[in-house]
């Protein structure tokens, strides 16, 4: 006997990645991580079967994450990538101190601080 647990398809011999349980009673299949022992009600599925994975018409499928796996960008994660490098590529201030048309103000000044609080005053004042 060996010890990967192999898919339940018919004719596939690749390892199992998930498992694969019905809720009969609210029509539901719920595909999870790869199940730590072998149940007789379960079904371990490898990566491709799990990825295809449909249910019968009125049923819904409920895919639980593996917190252990890398998790895929999201449109967020896109975005922001985008917005970085377009602030990378923003020319520099220049060395008059000039950005945006206005002269740069100086940095507020620290009067004072209490635990992670702090108190600024404005260089102007």
């Amino acid at each position: 006997m060996s010890p990967v647990r192999r898919c339940s398809r018919t004719a596939c011999g690749r390892p199992a990645v998930a498992t694969l349980t019905y809720v009969y009673a609210d029509s539901t299949a719920v595909l999870g991580p790869l199940a730590t022992y072998a149940e007789p009600h379960c079904y371990d599925l490898c990566a491709e079967h799990s990825e295809r994975l449909t249910a019968p018409r009125g049923w819904e499928v409920v895919r639980l994450s593996d917190p252990s796996a890398p998790a895929r960008p999201s449109g967020d994660d896109l975005e922001a990538l985008a917005n970085a490098v377009r602030e990378a590529a923003r020319p520099q201030d220049r060395a008059d101190g000039t950005r945006g048309g206005g002269p740069r103000t100086a940095d507020p000044v620290e009067v004072g601080r209490r635990g992670h609080l702090r108190v600024l005053r404005s260089p102007d004042s």
